[in-house]
């Protein structure tokens, strides 16, 4: 995989030089941003990307035009505005369809490349892809994007019909037959190199779930952390453990899961793991292709929910990020809310979390490295509250459901009886309520 995505004609997005934003409202479309806060996010993640934005655009539509998502008179404008500004690339805030994006290259010309917040965010996790896993989800979730945006000038995957080696050196393009156009062929090799990723990271996730187990069989909780790119996940981790993971005031610093040791006040042990950051609009192939590392969350004990407190979107921060651990089906996982950067003089940590469906949250300072056992102590009490004891019945025939059992839980005795075993134990709450053991 490259450490930088490249558009259809071979050229990088990373450290092209200077870019126009569009923004494009859709009236009586409901968002948590306004289009502007919007455009602010798109750029910092240009920024992060190695861009220099030059200007902006909004437009407020009853719908997108269907040939240039824009009207014609807003791409004149924007035409005007590279000719002004010297601009080479457009980045559009929202996820542009092939027709989309084809019409509007036509328009600005061929020195123009033009780009969503999906292309861009795919950059930017290519730059900070760091392992194996990280590598191999981003180079599927960027051949899943590229697919259907095929032309027959996409040609740097295979330039001849005989084919040298694929980009990834994952094989050979195969060679053209009878009838089959250039694009047909790069087609099927997408796909091939598609369903070959989609293997491998279904490797990489059975390894995973054979690690939790055994952190399970060891008796170790674990805590996953989330929140919003850029809230300081990163640096909690690292205050809490001593660890010295990558630390940088942008979004998405860090991608790849990382996972510390952490000793609670009651000297239990837990492993705290780091995992990539949400934001708004995150491409769909993305949050597909991170389905391995996603579930370290879902299938975690408790939750920590960090916050920048500092930063006046909290609140729809929050929902962003309560909404994709809901489309993850984590939301039966208990959860601390962190306010993090409390030293900061514009953090808020007045919010009335009660109303945001909170029990309580804790403020710390992952910089100053303030409040931590406060932290600490909620996590433990979270943990010891999110046990229940339960007597189930489970057939012989269902051997998943004994594993998970003992691999979530502390079995306290078992009784053969006929057709299965009747089992008393303490589980999370999550597994009890899956059994339907709780009212």
């Amino acid at each position: 995989m490259p450490a930088y995505f490249e558009t259809d004609d071979g050229r990088s997005i990373s450290g092209a030089g200077r870019a126009l934003l569009v923004g494009v409202e859709i009236r009586e479309e409901q968002s948590l941003f306004s289009v502007e806060d919007s455009l602010d996010e798109l750029a910092l993640l240009a920024q992060t990307a190695g861009v220099e934005v030059v200007g902006r655009v909004i437009q407020r539509l009853s719908r997108p035009d269907p040939a240039t998502f824009i009207g014609s008179g807003k791409v004149g404008e924007v035409v005007t505005l590279l000719g002004e500004t010297g601009a080479a690339m457009v980045i559009f805030d929202d996820e542009l369809s092939p027709r989309h994006q084809r019409e509007l290259e036509k328009a600005f010309g061929e020195d123009v490349q033009v780009l969503d917040r999906s292309a861009l965010i795919l950059d930017i996790f290519a730059q900070h892809a760091q392992t194996r896993e990280g590598a191999l989800q981003v180079e599927l979730a960027q051949y899943e994007y590229r697919l259907p945006r095929l032309t027959r000038q996409w040609t740097h995957l295979a330039r001849q019909a005989g084919g040298g080696a694929a980009r990834g050196g994952a094989g050979g393009v195969g060679l053209r037959g009878p009838g089959e156009t250039q694009l047909e062929v790069d087609r099927r090799e997408i796909r091939r190199k598609i369903l070959k990723l989609k293997e491998e990271l279904e490797q990489v996730r059975a390894h995973r779930q054979r690690h939790r187990n055994q952190r399970s069989r060891a008796g170790m909780p674990t805590v996953a952390l989330v929140g919003y790119t850029n809230a300081g996940k990163s640096t909690l981790l690292n205050a809490l453990s001593g660890a010295d993971v990558y630390v940088a005031d942008q979004l998405f610093a860090t991608l790849d899961p990382t996972t510390r040791r952490v000793k609670l006040p009651s000297g239990r042990v837990v492993l705290l793991t780091d995992t990539v950051g949400f934001i708004q609009k995150l491409p769909v192939t993305l949050a597909a292709a991170f389905r391995a590392t996603l579930e370290e969350v879902a299938e975690a004990d408790v939750i920590l929910h960090v916050v920048d407190a500092s930063h006046p979107r909290a609140l729809d921060h929050i929902d962003v990020v309560e909404d994709t651990l809901a489309e993850i089906d984590a939301t039966r996982v208990p959860e601390v809310l962190v306010l993090n950067k409390r030293d900061r003089v514009t953090a808020n940590l007045d919010l009335d979390v009660s109303a945001l469906g909170y029990r309580d949250a804790v403020s710390v300072s992952a910089l100053k490295k303030t409040g931590l056992q406060e932290l600490l102590a909620a996590i433990g009490v979270v943990l010891s509250e999110s046990m229940v004891e339960i007597e189930q019945f489970v057939s012989y025939r269902d051997g998943d459901l004994i594993s998970s059992l003992y691999d979530h839980g502390v079995v306290l005795g078992e009784e053969h009886i006929e057709g299965g075993i009747k089992i008393k134990a303490r589980v999370p709450v999550w597994l009890a309520s899956r059994l339907g053991q709780l009212d």
